[in-house]
């Protein structure tokens, strides 16, 4: 009798487990949506025709290729696909070093501009201003809609080490200009400082890498013992990097407020960021100095210490890019896609993309050549320097605070 509940009892066990798995398979399959079963079998049908039919004979992966660059023209100009290349190129250079050109662009006003030339890069030595426009890239001409080629010929080139030619509309005048670029090595320091006047800290932040919070930390602390009278942050020519950088900075300089705000659809995409207590340079009047090159990382940062009152912002409007993008690496690849997954908004709620930054005190390339367009105190102090009048006015700025 025994016997036989026990073999009725494994019966019902082994029927209850057959009936889970096969209802947690059907839920399985039925938790896939609609375009596993229609849309990419519709893709496949479609390269698989093309490949078989077309007039000419057609490479499969130079139509996977295309499919890929299709799906991105549909996408912002900051999203795109990357080679591993690419993708080992933009590591580099969070690392502050790469080999290439040494410019950065974007799109403003339907136009492919300049947003930096990086400090002793091919770029720089060839006069290449931020705001500047590329007009043609080896002689096919350009403008935002093909932002994606222009980028993937550009590392093409840098990668087989070959120069390019580029078309310029200079931002100082209506007259294009043609130069060519020979890649080269570049290595980007995260911070250049000095002491100016002997008793102002000078900060030049240059790239939001993967140092830059640890280098302005230890730059402070070689301060610690300088009674400081004034802090210039120039983020001019800054065109950003790394969000969390960015964040960190603005900690340093703020012990209370809000950051920056930033939401997309994915749920780690939604942060308010705040700044903790802890803080250097308190109470020591400050100076952030922008321009038109100021893009991104640079935009978060000088908003935060704007709109929390910890400083003054001096110079041009920046670029206005407001949107976070991130590197998603394809399992199994050796590549990625750099995908816009957030916009942001300053600590106000401030959506700044295409609109830029407004500085507190505004003094545009062309002013600060011309004392009569000078817009605030002490223009005697700025004209003691030829080589920077936008650090002068900082200077005098900072001067006026101790009448």
């Amino acid at each position: 009798m025994h016997q036989i509940i026990r073999y009725i009892s494994c019966f019902i066990l082994g029927v209850c487990v057959a009936l889970s798995i096969s209802i947690s398979s059907l839920e399985h399959a039925n938790s896939k949506p609609a375009y596993y079963e229609f849309d990419y079998p519709l893709l496949i049908d479609v390269i698989d025709t093309v490949e078989t039919y077309y007039v000419d004979k057609i490479d499969r992966q130079q139509l996977i290729d295309a499919a890929i660059k299709g799906i991105f023209t549909e996408l912002d100009p900051y999203s795109g696909f990357l080679t591993h290349e690419d993708f080992q190129a933009i590591n580099d250079s969070n690392k502050g070093e790469y080999f290439g050109f040494g410019f950065e662009v974007a799109t403003d006003q339907d136009k492919i501009t300049i947003i930096t030339p990086f400090k002793n890069s091919p770029a720089e030595r060839a006069g290449i201003k931020a705001g500047d426009k590329i007009i043609k890239l080896n002689d096919t001409l350009v403008d935002a809609t093909n932002l994606q080629m222009v980028l993937t010929e550009i590392r093409q080139y840098s990668n087989n080490n070959q120069p390019i030619s580029l078309s310029l509309q200079p931002i100082t005048t209506k007259t294009p200009i043609q130069i060519t670029l020979q890649p080269d090595f570049i290595h980007i320091n995260s911070i250049n400082s000095k002491i100016i006047d002997g008793d102002i800290g000078y900060l030049h932040l240059t790239s939001f890498q993967e140092d830059a919070t640890d280098a302005i930390s230890k730059q402070a602390i070689k301060w610690q013992h300088i009674p400081l009278r004034g802090i210039i942050l120039d983020l001019r020519n800054n065109p950003g990097g790394l969000l969390d950088q960015a964040i960190s900075i603005a900690d340093l300089f703020l012990d209370h407020g809000r950051i920056v705000t930033t939401t997309g659809r994915i749920f780690d995409a939604n942060e308010d960021y705040y700044a903790s207590s802890d803080t250097i340079f308190a109470k020591i009047p400050m100076v952030v100095l922008i321009n038109k090159g100021s893009a991104s990382a640079s935009e978060v940062l000088a908003a935060a210490l704007q709109e929390n009152h910890r400083a003054t912002l001096l110079g041009e409007t920046s670029f206005g890019k407001g949107t976070v993008q991130s590197l998603i690496p394809i399992l199994g690849q050796s590549n990625a896609i750099k995908l816009t997954i957030a916009n942001y908004s300053t600590p106000d709620g401030n959506n700044i993309n295409t609109i830029g930054i407004t500085p507190d005190i505004e003094i545009s390339i062309t002013a600060v050549t011309d004392e009569m367009n000078m817009p605030i105190i002490g223009t005697e102090k700025m004209l003691d320097n030829d080589y920077d009048k936008q650090i002068d006015s900082a200077i005098a700025w900072i001067d006026s605070r101790e009448n």
